[in-house]
């Protein structure tokens, strides 16, 4: 092996950040560019939320079925399709002329971008030893959160340079030519990729995680609904999706408007909590594999989750009593960086109990997520229409992290749904 030899699982994780990165870019651009779009549609806040939430929406309901084409079809193919399909429709974003136009191309990008995460989470399961897992899922989520903070200032900046429908047509050509990148450059096995050492190949099959032997069409409704496993993690998530997504979608008018701020600055203090949670996800996968690694299977799932939800629930509870944009967002920049800590161990639990089915495992994880998402969208602009103040949203959230810490005490990675 020539000493100059980059090990391809490396590479591999490079292309699964990346694709994190750019699908956090188009999702999280709507919101830096919330008020010209508000403004050029004649929307109200509450449509504004129902716009948001239609992704959300979206991304739920179609969490499954992309899971479960990746773990039939393989991810190679399946992921190329899934970048192509929501670059399209972020593309189309940019054309959408009234409010229902713009409602139903919004849906149709959360359903398209639906199936990434669960056919990467089926991918890791082919390419990553199980000694990695941890810090590999943290990678892949950074770059999430990396794509997110990048949004808000980019966007920010190429809407007043463009206009905010150049904007998302710039945004979708740009996935569109990455799509392409990542299928004629990925495979879906190690044992398929041409250049791959026999010294990496035997680390990577030597140390991932062995099949159960079941095929992916034993994986029934009835064994993934019957198992507490299951619900039990789609209830953890449901918590950590419904703190990260207001960051997502509510925290850039939030601040802006609160402390009236100008737009860059609102896009630079909302970068904030995203590079908070980027580094959340590494601490928490490191933390991950070095648990592990000390035979405690079981604890490196659920401390770092426990661990994260706790900081998530000091962050979003000191926040209320902050009267500067500063202070707001370094408490709520904790809250983030613990909510994020709990994707590691979420996302590496669905392989844990998934293997082979990892893909619709982990698919109806983040359906429950993202069902959280879509109240989310919704549950702020409401709550502070009827209320008058954020509070009562953010005690809501702190509410279910506690619920999704008692989750936590309840889940066993040793035990399969198969």
């Amino acid at each position: 092996m020539s000493k100059f030899y980059i090990p391809r699982r490396f590479l591999f994780v490079v292309g699964t950040f990346f694709i994190s990165l750019f699908m956090y870019i188009d999702r999280a651009c709507i919101s830096a560019a919330k008020d010209p779009i508000t403004g050029d549609l004649g929307l109200t806040d509450t449509q504004m939320g129902w716009v948001l939430s239609a992704f959300a929406l979206g991304y739920a309901l179609f969490q499954v079925p992309g899971g479960m084409m990746s773990d039939r079809f393989g991810p190679r193919r399946v992921l190329a399709g899934i970048i192509g399909i929501w670059s399209l429709f972020t593309a189309l974003t940019g054309i959408a002329r009234s409010y229902i136009g713009i409602l139903i191309v919004r849906f149709l990008f959360g359903a398209g971008e639906a199936g990434a995460f669960p056919g990467i989470s089926r991918s890791v399961y082919s390419w990553i030893p199980m000694k990695e897992r941890g810090i590999v899922q943290g990678i892949n989520f950074s770059g999430s959160r990396v794509g997110a903070a990048l949004a808000m200032p980019l966007v920010a900046g190429m809407i007043s340079a463009l206009g905010w429908r150049e904007s998302f047509i710039v945004l979708g050509i740009t996935g569109i030519v990455f799509a392409i990148v990542w299928y004629l450059l990925f495979r879906n096995t190690p044992e398929e990729l041409k250049g791959l050492s026999e010294k990496e190949k035997t680390h990577i099959i030597n140390g991932r995680q062995k099949s159960s032997g079941a095929s992916s069409s034993k994986l029934t409704a009835g064994k993934l609904f019957g198992s507490g496993n299951m619900w039990w993690a789609m209830l953890q998530y449901f918590g950590s999706n419904f703190t990260f997504f207001f960051a997502l979608t509510w925290l850039f008018p939030h601040l802006k408007n609160t402390y009236n701020l100008e737009m860059m600055e609102a896009g630079i203090y909302t970068a904030a909590p995203f590079i908070a949670g980027a580094i959340g996800n590494w601490v928490s996968g490191l933390l991950v594999d070095a648990i592990y690694r000390r035979g405690k299977w079981k604890l490196s799932r659920k401390v770092p989750a426990i661990l994260g939800f706790s900081l998530m629930i000091i962050g979003l509870l000191g926040s209320i009593s902050m009267v500067t944009a500063g202070g707001a967002v370094v408490m709520l920049s904790l809250a983030i960086f613990g909510a994020d800590m709990t994707l590691s161990p979420s996302w590496s639990f669905c392989i844990d109990v998934g293997k082979e089915n990892s893909g619709s495992v982990s698919g109806t994880m983040n359906m429950a997520g993202n069902i959280g998402s879509f109240i989310t969208a919704l549950a702020f602009p409401y709550l502070m229409s009827w209320t008058g103040t954020t509070t009562a949203f953010f005690y809501l959230a702190a509410a279910l992290g506690v619920i999704s810490i008692i989750a936590w005490v309840r889940m066993n990675p040793e035990k399969s749904i198969i």
